[in-house]
């Protein structure tokens, strides 16, 4: 698969490393609100971040999944992203962190969060892998004074690698690299 990326844009190191400064983070912001922090993953793109990432938290959290769809076959989103999977844990009067892979046009996000508040969350924050500004279509906004966590910030190629996939390829690379364009064209 190797022959298939392009470049490498973060090595398996350096995605470690960053991860445990946002668990650091993370741990420090909710220190005072343990009894009620709620780990959302954003399936499936979002499982080895948000593995990575809880094994570092230093507090007691309940973790669940939501899964979103958004892409179908291809690398466009969509923009109409609906959840075919929503969480089973009780999050109401919870405060919640909502683990995303990547961030681009924000339309899944406004979603998530506008879905989350009305289950009656306390706050909701978000973490994210990568965040792709550059094609940020919607604006979101924490609920309840949450948090906007970032791992890095991505230039706008089609990258994979740590869970994100093309056609639920690639996601087994522990690197983030840009794929080959001939392969998704």
């Amino acid at each position: 698969m190797e022959e298939h990326i392009e470049r490498i844009i973060w090595t398996e190191d350096q995605i470690l490393e960053r991860v445990s400064e946002l668990a650091f983070e993370i741990s420090t912001d909710f220190k005072e609100k343990t009894t009620s922090l709620v780990v959302i993953g954003v399936a499936t793109g979002a499982f080895m971040f948000l593995s990575d990432l809880v094994k570092k938290i230093k507090l007691p959290i309940s973790v669940d999944f939501v899964r979103v769809e958004s892409y179908g076959f291809g690398t466009e989103s969509s923009g109409k992203p609906k959840i075919s999977s929503d969480v089973k844990i009780d999050i109401n009067g919870k405060h919640v962190i909502l683990v995303e892979d990547i961030v681009d046009t924000g339309n899944t996000l406004f979603c998530l969060i506008s879905h989350l508040e009305s289950k009656g969350v306390c706050s909701v924050s978000v973490c994210t892998f990568l965040d792709k500004p550059a094609r940020r279509k919607v604006h979101f906004e924490m609920v309840g004074g949450g948090k906007f966590y970032r791992g890095f910030e991505c230039p706008d190629y089609f990258v994979v690698g740590y869970g994100m996939d093309f056609a639920e390829l690639y996601r087994n690379l522990p690197y983030v690299g840009v794929l080959k364009p001939e392969l998704y064209n």
